[in-house]
């Protein structure tokens, strides 16, 4: 069933053959309704084991702690359900977004098979992995049987740059921001679409969570699955060797002004009243939940504002192995695994208007969610989380 499903889309891809692979990261955990459950009881009734080691992506629901959200009964039985099918295949129980900052992180120029869009960013452009962008159904085909199509971004040719972004005269200070990150990761999906492209003039080594929020957002703007930054990324060195010494299509230029339009687009309200914290997407690092911990400790959040965070569970049991994790639940932040918000019907209806550090939270959610959005940095919205309305520091956006 598995291979009859893959040979028939592998025409869609472009492909004439089909290639091994070694590795997968399964987006179809995520819950979507009776058909995504019937998909995966139908597959695991039938005894289909995966091939290769497969990472799971969150599910829809948090299966130990649901009872603690604003879910459904019905809703969480079926994801329940549908997490235990993926369980009989052989998957991994990883539950996250953010398979990369796991134990099962794939090596460069490895052939693999991922769903989720940022995790597909990640491996391609940051680790040098190769994926396609797989769709919810068609990864776990690709598990079962250890194929997939010889085509897009698994070959040499398409992962070269077509476009160059170059950074004009961004202030070293604006870089060094975290939010500089995901907002230029916005500002490149608009601008790049699915196309490859190659950032140049980055006068800084982002950090690996600055690179996920930048994967993150281009991928949710723009459906890309793949970016170079040269000097950092390692198939860019070089200007070059991003573009395979080929001929680009088109250059394009990057100024302050655009990306201060950009980190404005990420807010869809200036109503200053919020309802929610939301951080997490993709799934909080421990880096960043140290990070956390030092802006909170001391303090605690508004009475009126709920802060959630979303983890995979090994991360949750890493942090509470450390003093982190107090810190941040004595500031009145709650910790939920396996799903996100935006997956899972956790939130409070109460809840109309959030604030976040996430350009792919603040993307989807007006519509996933149907709430109004404020985007800031994370100590922003420490700041706004106790004090219970909107709040901007000074900083490099306000002085650039």
């Amino acid at each position: 069933m598995a291979m009859s499903i893959l040979v028939r889309m592998a025409p869609v891809y472009g492909a004439e053959r089909l290639l091994d692979i070694t590795a997968a990261h399964i987006d179809s955990s995520v819950y979507m309704g009776p058909a995504t459950l019937q998909f995966a009881e139908k597959l695991a009734g039938l005894g289909a084991r995966v091939r290769v080691p497969s990472t799971l992506n969150v599910s829809g629901v948090d299966e130990h702690g649901w009872k603690a959200w604003s879910v459904d009964h019905e809703w969480a039985t079926g994801a329940a359900r549908q997490m235990d099918a993926y369980r009989k295949m052989g998957c991994i129980e990883t539950w996250t977004c953010a398979p990369y900052q796991t134990e099962y992180r794939p090596k460069f120029g490895q052939q693999i098979a991922a769903g989720e869009s940022n995790a597909i960013a990640f491996y391609n452009s940051v680790i040098g992995a190769r994926t396609e962008r797989y769709p919810d159904l068609l990864d776990i085909c690709a598990a079962i049987t250890g194929r997939a199509p010889a085509s897009g971004l698994h070959l040499d040719a398409p992962r070269a740059a077509r476009i160059v972004v170059r950074l004009d005269h961004i202030p070293l200070a604006l870089q060094e921001e975290s939010t500089f990150y995901p907002v230029l990761g916005h500002e490149l999906g608009i601008r790049t679409g699915g196309n490859v492209a190659v950032i140049t003039g980055l006068d800084v080594r982002p950090t690996e969570d600055q690179l996920k929020a930048l994967g993150a957002a281009a991928a949710s703007s723009g459906q890309v699955a793949l970016f170079h930054i040269e000097g950092v990324t390692p198939e860019a060195p070089t200007l070059e060797a991003a573009t395979q010494g080929l001929p680009v299509e088109r250059h394009e230029t990057v100024t302050v002004s655009d990306l201060k339009r950009a980190r404005q687009a990420l807010s869809t309200t200036d109503e200053p009243a919020i309802d929610a914290i939301l951080l997490g997407s993709p799934h909080f690092s421990f880096d960043e939940f140290r990070h956390l911990a030092d802006l909170a400790k001391g303090r605690e959040k508004h009475p009126d504002v709920e802060v959630i965070i979303t983890c995979s569970r090994t991360m949750r049991d890493l942090v509470e192995r450390t003093g982190h994790m107090n810190v941040i639940r004595e500031f009145g932040a709650r910790i939920t695994v396996d799903t996100c918000p935006l997956v899972t019907p956790m939130l409070p209806g109460r809840v109309k208007r959030i604030m976040t550090n996430s350009a792919k939270y603040a993307y989807y959610a007006p519509g996933l969610l149907g709430t109004s959005v404020r985007f800031g940095s994370l100590a922003d919205c420490v700041a706004s989380a106790r004090s219970g309305h909107y709040e901007e520091s000074e900083g490099p956006w306000t002085t650039a």
